[in-house]
């Protein structure tokens, strides 16, 4: 059986796969529909299994899709890497970057960012620390932190800090995929309001969605609070209740292997946003500043 994945269809299913549509996709890398769909398709026909499952809700990996991904992202990860190996990694470049960060920020997105930060700037030490947004402004104010990753769109009424935002990340309605909901249509804040709801609490999420649903006018039925993101999941996946989450921390599976689907709503519902913010009366250090623009350049 031939091999020979190309790395433009490979990333036609990566971007069926992050969006679950091929319309969508088709939008993200600037190239018509049938081109995705013949280039995911022929993925298939090659390695001989099914990667998605088509649905009347979009494209929903399936198992091997799922294990295919994390193959195809490890793939995609190497390349940047051999890449890297090439450049000038030993640059003069020196000094040391105070780097904050919210809970989110630490366990979905900042990862690969540091990784690439770190290869390039050896020479830079940094100093990490996890804590919630109020420390955050709070250190930046003072100068305990030169640089902070945040969510973005939970920084109100401050004029003295910069923003840069980087990403946004839709929300949308978890669930069981065995649940009701899935066969009820086009739904709003409204229709979902009397079903328990499990409440992720950590980086203000609670506060975040009360707001959305208050200008709904409406309240969900929270029947559980947890500051754990994998709780959240296990409990939707068991059919325990229902969440609306950002595509940023989504993921098809839970822990115990049960499946979780997402549903666009047809309410407006806020995306999260995440990205830089430093104090505007005080100048960037050189290796923030130059951490500023990898973030940008790769993210931005």
């Amino acid at each position: 059986m031939s091999r020979d994945l190309s790395l433009r269809k490979l990333r036609y299913f990566l971007a069926v796969a992050k969006s679950g549509r091929v319309t969508q996709a088709a939008i993200d890398l600037n190239v018509s529909q049938s081109s995705i769909t013949t280039g995911v398709r022929e993925i298939e026909d090659q390695v001989g299994v099914a990667l998605f499952r088509r649905t009347s809700r979009g494209m929903l990996l399936t198992r091997e899709g799922t294990r295919f991904l994390q193959r195809v992202n490890y793939a995609f990860q190497a390349l940047d890497d051999a890449f890297d190996s090439l450049k000038d990694t030993h640059t003069s470049l020196e000094g040391n970057l105070r780097l904050a960060m919210t809970y989110t920020v630490a366990g979905y997105f900042l990862p690969p960012l540091l990784a690439q930060f770190q290869r390039r700037y050896p020479g830079v030490t940094l100093h990490l620390k996890e804590v919630s947004r109020p420390e955050i402004e709070q250190g930046l104010k003072s100068g305990e932190f030169d640089l902070a990753i945040v969510l973005t769109s939970n920084i109100e009424h401050h004029q003295w800090l910069e923003k840069m935002t980087l990403a946004q990340s839709r929300r949308r309605l978890w669930v069981a995929s065995h649940h009701e909901l899935l066969n009820k249509g086009k739904l709003t804040l409204k229709d979902i309001a009397h079903y328990p709801y499990i409440m992720l609490t950590v980086d203000e999420a609670d506060q975040t969605a009360l707001k959305y649903w208050n200008l709904e006018g409406a309240s969900p039925n929270i029947m559980f609070r947890t500051s754990s993101v994998e709780a959240v999941r296990s409990m939707v996946a068991n059919g325990t209740g229902i969440t609306v989450l950002s595509d940023m921390v989504y993921r098809p599976w839970s822990l115990d292997g049960k499946r979780i689907e997402h549903i666009d709503l047809s309410s407006a519902i806020p995306s999260m946003e995440i990205g830089l913010s430093w104090p505007k009366d005080r100048p960037l250090s050189t290796p923030a500043k130059v951490f500023c623009n990898l973030a940008e350049m790769l993210l931005g």
